[in-house]
């Protein structure tokens, strides 16, 4: 057998071809020091050899009884073909190419120690071709079969659950034209080496963990095609978005840090400014001097940008009208949206604002001027979720118009921070003969990319009603994103717990409100709040004008703690703790401890102080811990004192050797 090895920071991957050819062939992967090749011994009986091998990607027609990744069927009606393979390159990646009747080439590339796989598939032949399942990878993990998976609603994303698989399969997805609120795109393993699989698309999906007769775990992740599959025409090329996969023997929490280093390998550096938005304090009443007195407190506890929401536009005095129309209007801002950012400037404070650019009021001059720009099954009233429909993105005309008009306001004004909001999923979209999801979600991911270029200036985060777009194809086109629109204190912290397993804090954009919880209601201070919100991208959406002195006072105290280290929160090694979370970089730390209330009542029985050992230090240095001095060794071991006199708190931990 011909191998490859892809070698990251910490871990490796090795991949094979038989000497037959006839498929690529998972070897090992794990840490360097660690790799034991994964092999299968005995005779196989009733199924093909294939069948039982572990096969890197999985044709219909060289497998037949296990999970394949590529289905494709052709004129005469049959859906096996057999490439073999003709050869390989490694120019910026590692390329395995198979061919017959259609081309399939694999693609690896290793960033860190995350592996990044992909598939293209070319039309050889004379004739059409339907591709009816197009996975981007499977990804044999040779040790554990509890799955790992984050599922949820709205208000109650990323909740961490699993699920053992001793035989058999597992599988998520998204049937809605874009993430979900329902599932990640992400499944893990968890042990000694800890194993991860994410799919960097912002569409439908699907992800599957299967494990054979021979206890072998294989993790299938890709788009999921229209019912009638995808056309590929003869000399067209298909591409898969990627799927990475990453291991760590560090476990669960090393595995995060794995996937948060290849993230921040792929977003922008910035720094991160405090934000306050006004949603939560003004839903759709904007007025302008309303606006400016928030602005003004805001600016006092040491806010740094002011975001409009929703409802700044002609048409839009609640959630049944103006989507479409991009125009200020002019009874909420008198004085022109050019004045108001002018007078938030004078404040000291950059201008932000919300869009949903890829809706559409059915009432609005948009959908009068353009109904065929409205994406809908044709003879069939069209399904309203919000009040509201999509714009067929997957039209040039549309991304056009889309783009255009976030060019022409982002020209017009001098705004710094854009929410790009998205509240429905898609639903009724007429001719499936078309590859719907795939130019809807390229047309997407082009806009993005044209911001960017366009506007590096802009910040820009990412949010669809909640955490309904957090996915690494998102991650790596935006600068923030929005994990939920639940932002009571104990409801959060179980949300960015799960959002952390995946994706970095630098993306993490996380609130201060009033809100009540949704699940767990129990009062937490304010204090409390802000610890978990600084936790990530720190902004404020309570309503600023009903907080009392102390609280604004208890406010500019944390923002100003927080700008000392939001560098550190956004760049550092993250470390879960028994009951917090530690950022970990070479001179600095930054703890934060919160009483969740889920243990005994403190003071009512016989106890010892309780202690939570930190993570992530060197046992050989000194560390400053508030007023102490400990050894690293006894920070990790015997921890820091987590006492009652409050509910959370934020403890700052630095090197002095």
């Amino acid at each position: 057998m011909r191998t490859w090895t892809l070698r990251g920071t910490t871990t490796s991957y090795l991949v094979g071809v038989p000497d037959h050819g006839q498929w690529a062939q998972f070897v090992a992967w794990g840490p360097h020091e660690d790799l034991a090749p994964v092999e299968v011994v005995g005779t196989e009986h009733f199924v093909p050899r294939a069948d039982v091998e572990p096969v890197e990607y999985g044709v219909r027609g060289v497998r037949y009884t296990s999970p394949v990744e590529l289905v494709v069927s052709g004129p005469d009606g049959s859906d096996e073909f057999r490439p073999v393979f003709v050869g390989s390159s490694e120019d910026d990646h590692l390329q395995l190419e198979f061919a017959g009747t259609i081309r399939v080439v694999l693609h690896y590339r290793m960033v860190g120690d995350v592996l990044e796989r992909w598939v293209s598939v070319l039309n050889d032949g004379a004739d059409d071709l339907t591709l009816h399942r197009h996975d981007s990878a499977g990804f044999v993990v040779p040790a554990g079969n509890t799955v790992k998976y984050l599922w949820g609603e709205w208000n109650s994303e990323f909740q961490q659950a699993s699920v053992p698989l001793p035989r058999g399969r597992f599988t998520i997805g998204s049937a809605q034209g874009i993430t979900g609120h329902s599932y990640s795109p992400f499944l893990a393993t968890d042990g000694p080496v800890a194993y991860g699989v994410q799919l960097a698309w912002s569409g439908s999906w699907e992800m599957s963990a299967d494990v054979d007769t021979t206890g072998l775990l294989r993790i299938q992740a890709g788009r999921t095609s229209s019912s009638l599959g995808l056309r590929l025409a003869p000399g067209q090329t298909w591409e898969s978005p990627k799927a990475v996969g990453a291991c760590s023997a560090e476990g669960g929490d090393g595995l995060a840090r794995a996937f948060h280093e290849y993230e921040r390998a792929t977003s922008r550096k910035r720094t991160p400014h405090v934000l306050y938005n006004s949603w939560f304090a003004t839903e759709f009443d904007i007025r302008a001097e309303h606006q400016l007195e928030l602005a003004r407190r805001a600016a006092g506890i040491g806010v740094e940008t002011f975001v409009v929401d929703d409802g700044w536009f002609v048409g839009r005095s609640d959630d049944a009208g103006g989507l479409g129309d991009w125009e200020v209007d002019p009874a909420k801002f008198p004085a022109g949206l050019d004045a108001f950012i002018g007078q938030l400037k004078d404040l000291g404070l950059d201008f932000g604002l919300w869009v949903e650019p890829e809706s559409v009021s059915p009432s609005s001059q948009l959908a009068a001027e353009h109904p065929e720009w409205i994406l809908r099954t044709a003879g069939r009233e069209p399904v309203l979720i919000r009040n509201q429909l999509l714009l067929d993105l997957s039209r040039d005309d549309v991304a056009e118009f889309i783009w255009s008009t976030l060019d022409r306001l982002l020209t017009s004004y001098d705004i710094k921070y854009l929410k790009w909001d998205a509240n429905r999923p898609r639903l009724d979209s007429g001719d499936q003969r078309r590859d719907l999801d795939g130019l809807v979600v390229t047309n997407l991911y082009g806009i993005l990319d044209r911001l960017r270029d366009r506007h590096p200036e802009v910040f820009v985060e990412g949010c669809a009603g909640g955490g309904a777009r957090v996915d690494l194809g998102m991650a790596a086109r935006v600068d923030t994103l929005w994990p939920s629109d639940n932002t009571a204190p104990l409801d959060r912290l179980r949300i960015q717990d799960g959002f952390r397993t995946g994706f970095a804090p630098h993306l993490m954009s996380s609130w201060v409100t009033d809100a009540a919880g949704t699940h767990d209601g129990r009062e937490r201070s304010l204090d409390f709040r802000f610890h978990v919100a600084m936790a990530g991208v720190l902004g404020i959406g309570a309503d600023l004008s009903r907080w009392t002195d102390d609280q604004l006072k208890t406010a500019a105290r944390h923002i100003e703690q927080y700008k000392g280290f939001r560098e550190l929160i956004a760049d550092s090694k993250v470390y879960g703790l028994d009951a917090g979370v530690q950022y970990v970089d070479a001179r600095k730390s930054v703890v934060f401890l919160w009483e969740t209330g889920d243990g005994n009542v403190r003071g009512t029985l016989p106890t010892r102080p309780r202690r939570v050992p930190l993570a992530g230090l060197d046992p050989a240095k000194n560390y400053r811990v508030g007023n102490e001095t400990r050894p690293g060794s006894y920070l990790l071991q015997a921890g820091v004192v987590f006492d009652d006199s409050a509910d959370s708190h934020c403890l700052v931990v630095e090197a002095l050797d």
